[in-house]
């Protein structure tokens, strides 16, 4: 069986889907072609249900600080109603989509993150996984859609930064690709140029300058990650012109291209 891609979705193309059918459009048409699995998060859907319950969400280092008592919130928002969304809009355009947490058949293993100086709740972070449930998916046909809500091993949900949980279901397949799909057509410089290519360095240096910030520095980061622990390319790249959702598998896909640091060039498909 081909690799599969693995494609994150957030932002707008999530929060007003509607609005964007020709980009659904673009992107059914491509993982009905090429193998693929989708992860996305529901940023903007949290926000507003916590605030409708007059909680607080705070955010630091690009991730939601996730306090026991909005736990639940929080998965309702992301394995209920946005996950049953995205794989409604799939099926309406013929894809055999499937909807999933991330601890769904032990897929992924899971535990509270160590990766913040602070104390980030019960934000979590993948320490391994099970890949034979989406292999047997993907060879039957089906495209698997995974909500951002892990488990632990005591069986109680965490909230994966949605980033994060596609480089680890990239690197645990392997994947072919990965593709962070964004509000944005790529990682700018300071003169608003899209960048074709970036390595760690190249990254470490746009954040000390200010040029990288706020979630992006998750997005980059996880971004390098992905690439250096899965040996694949990863590509940071917006969904607004959905012509360019055919090529997410092609070498030359446009958006930032992260490649591990033993390749020169993106690996093809």
């Amino acid at each position: 069986m081909t690799r599969p891609v693995v494609i994150k979705l957030g932002g707008a193309l999530l929060d007003e889907p509607h609005a964007h059918a020709a980009a659904f459009d673009a992107l059914a048409a491509c993982v009905r072609e090429t193998p693929a699995v989708l992860v996305h998060g529901g940023g903007k859907a949290v926000d507003r249900q916590l605030q409708q319950l007059g909680l607080v969400s705070e955010k630091r280092e690009g991730i939601r600080l996730t306090p026991p008592e909005h736990m639940d919130q929080i998965t309702g928002v992301l394995a209920g109603q946005m996950n049953a969304r995205l794989v409604g809009l799939l099926l309406a355009r013929g894809v055999k989509a499937v909807g999933l947490t991330l601890g769904d058949g032990f897929i992924t293993a899971a535990r509270t993150t160590t990766r913040y100086a602070f104390d980030a709740g019960r934000v979590g972070e993948v320490i391994g996984g099970d890949m034979a449930l989406l292999h047997t998916l993907l060879k039957a046909g089906f495209v698997p859609v995974l909500s951002s809500i892990a488990i632990d091993a005591h069986g109680d949900t965490l909230n994966m930064n949605a980033d994060e949980a596609a480089a680890a279901i990239a690197r645990l397949l392997p994947a072919t690709r990965l593709a962070l799909l964004t509000d944005v057509p790529g990682v700018k410089d300071a003169a608003g140029r899209v960048m074709p290519s970036l390595d760690a360095a190249s990254c470490q240096a746009m954040i000390e300058s200010g040029e990288i910030t706020g979630g992006m520095i998750a997005k980059v980061r996880g971004a390098l990650e992905a690439a250096e622990a899965a040996r694949v390319p990863v590509l940071v790249a917006g969904w607004g012109n959905p012509d360019n959702l055919s090529r997410l598998a092609e070498a030359d896909a446009p958006g930032t291209h992260f490649l591990p640091a033993s390749n020169q060039e993106p690996a093809r498909a």
